[in-house]
């Protein structure tokens, strides 16, 4: 079972206009919080820190 976390930026009220995420030492995982039965977004953890870096830096196309 994997352990899904809200972002600290959810906003305010009950937080539910974002992401969760869960994270495994091999993948991360996304949801919609507010469709959490739906499905899920599954990529490998290099990736997704790719990614992340990227929207960190202004680049979201990895340049």
């Amino acid at each position: 079972m994997e352990n899904w976390r809200k972002s600290s930026y959810s906003g305010p009220g009950d937080g539910n206009a974002c992401v969760e995420i869960a994270d495994t030492p091999t993948h991360v995982s996304v949801r919609d919080s507010k469709t959490p039965t739906r499905a899920t977004l599954t990529f490998p953890v290099l990736t997704f820190t790719l990614f992340l870096g990227a929207l960190k830096s202004g680049h979201p196309e990895g340049g």
